[in-house]
């Protein structure tokens, strides 16, 4: 019976394992891409998350509580400062398509990725989430998105007890999807670490991990800027 149970388990952590999608690899994005005038290519971006401090690590709530309260003061500074030139991106990445000759346009509103629904096939370098249902919506042949996922401060934890200072982080993710073939035509993910230059702890401004967060929010906003350079 006891072996019995032990290879059920096995096997359903085969099972589990073998169904867990591999991460997208990065996909560099070709200058043809985009100079052909003939392709218009969309530009949006999906909403962005607050600025805020970040406790990886402090995983149980009462944990996590006291790493919360560690960091208040931090926090009630991180959670003031702004996306700084964040949102003009997708019109930064317009521009510099057209100024090499490609057709670009800016998406106004945010794209909600989580609402589209999965892609039926599954191949390299296709898109989980199916975006061929936006080339009608917004007319376009390709699609950009720039998704970021984390922006503030960042500091790591083992249960409640502190492993690092806190850092200026910036994560995201920016792609280009074909809408024909819903393939990744540009992967790029970026993730961005910042430490602070002086001491991290002078509150209530703290100005250390004030400037590693805007260095970081420029690091990464680069990053997704240079392929259409």
């Amino acid at each position: 019976m006891k072996r019995l149970l032990t290879l059920s388990l096995v096997v359903s952590a085969a099972i589990l394992a073998g169904c867990a999608a591999p991460p997208q690899q990065p996909v560099q994005l070709a200058p043809s891409t985009v100079t052909a005038k003939t392709v218009r290519i969309g530009v949006a971006m999906a909403a962005l998350p607050k600025v805020d401090t970040h406790l990886p690590g402090a995983d149980c709530l009462l944990c996590y509580a006291a790493a919360a309260m560690m960091n208040h003061s931090l926090t009630k500074h991180v959670v003031t400062l702004p996306p700084e030139g964040l949102p003009t991106i997708k019109a930064e990445i317009a521009q510099a398509i057209t100024s090499k000759g490609g057709t670009a346009v800016v998406i106004p509103e945010d794209i909600k990725v989580d609402d589209l629904p999965k892609f039926s096939a599954q191949g390299s370098n296709l898109a989980g989430k199916d975006y061929t249902t936006l080339r009608q919506k917004y007319q376009v042949d390709k699609l950009v998105v720039i998704s970021v996922s984390t922006l503030g401060a960042e500091r790591l934890y083992s249960s409640y007890i502190p492993t690092s200072d806190p850092k200026g982080v910036f994560r995201g993710v920016g792609y280009m999807v074909d809408l024909t073939s819903n393939a990744y035509d540009w992967y790029l993910p970026v993730d961005v670490l910042k430490s602070s230059e002086g001491p991290w702890d002078e509150a209530p401004k703290f100005p250390g991990i004030t400037n590693a967060y805007f260095q970081a929010l420029d690091a990464g906003k680069e990053s997704l800027l240079t392929p259409f350079k």
